[in-house]
């Protein structure tokens, strides 16, 4: 009875599962908006780079991608300061 019972609640969660996919966007389908026009169209007259991704990356989103960095790098000090041989 407990197994018959296990299978019926998965076969119902995954009738919603596919079920509920129906509604989504097909899968790597862009979302385009307003800003991605204005990149495209602005990113070379405006930082003079030829690489749109580069442009947004390091001038339209610079302080951004600077405090990742940080970040980052605070990770990396504190994993290295907690694996560290202490001698004493």
């Amino acid at each position: 009875m407990k197994r018959w019972l296990f299978a019926a609640a998965l076969l119902v969660l995954a009738g919603y599962l596919l079920g509920g996919s129906a509604w989504l966007r097909p899968f790597g389908g862009p979302i385009r908006s307003e800003m991605d026009r204005y990149f495209i169209e602005n990113a070379q007259a405006e930082v003079a780079a030829n690489n749109v991704v580069t442009a947004i990356v390091f001038d339209y989103r610079g302080y951004d991608t600077l405090g990742e960095a940080t970040v980052l790098f605070a990770a990396v000090v504190g994993v290295v300061l907690m694996l560290r041989k202490v001698k004493g």
